[in-house]
């Protein structure tokens, strides 16, 4: 019942002829498959090249995208002027630097493995740069200094407090838009 079979050899599609109708009579052409794919070199759009239209006035020549254009991918510059690094703290300078401030002063909680708290990090660097004068902003690693998160109840990350005067004012918990945290930071100026 069993059969044996020694080998088979199996063509490639690409390099088989295709006839151009079903009819015996027909000529075969022959097709290529294979397609020239532009190196992989991120997510940004460029222009390829020009395109050549004739017409019956002449040539005229447009500018537009050609169909598989190249995309290349480019990272924000985080170091630029425009944003205030905040600073971290630790347990040991968080009486000093938070509750002996003569300012208002926004505290975001966060971790390294937390994405949202890479989301809100720009966000904290903007409102620094806004606001600054007026309130001080700090960040705390909750994996490094796990006391202070614990003293406030810290359970999820990230999370943002407002102290005035020593005393824990507001809290926001996840990331929010960047108006949320401006309109309790401006609460806080008035008073």
């Amino acid at each position: 019942m069993a059969s044996l079979l020694d080998s088979v050899t199996v063509t490639r599609v690409f390099s088989l002829p295709i006839t151009s109708s079903i009819s015996p009579t027909s000529t075969v052409q022959s097709v290529s498959a294979r397609r020239i794919v532009p190196e992989f070199r991120g997510l940004k759009a460029s222009r390829r090249s020009l395109v050549t239209q004739s017409t019956s006035l002449g040539t005229n020549l447009r500018s537009r995208f050609a169909r598989g254009g190249k995309i290349v991918c480019e990272a924000q510059d985080t170091t630029a002027s425009a944003a205030v690094e905040v600073p971290n703290l630790s347990d040991s300078e968080w009486q000093t630097q938070v509750l002996e401030s003569d300012v208002p002063v926004l505290v975001e909680f966060w971790a390294p493995w937390c994405g949202p708290c890479r989301m809100i990090h720009p966000i904290v660097d903007q409102l620094a740069k806004d606001f600054a004068g007026k309130f001080k902003f700090y960040k705390i690693n909750t994996d490094e200094s796990p006391n202070t998160a614990n003293r406030y109840g810290i359970r999820s990350v990230p999370t943002v407090i407002i102290f005035k005067d020593g005393e824990k004012k507001d809290s926001i918990i996840g990331a929010v838009p960047k108006e949320t945290l401006e309109k309790t930071i401006e609460r806080f100026l008035v008073e």
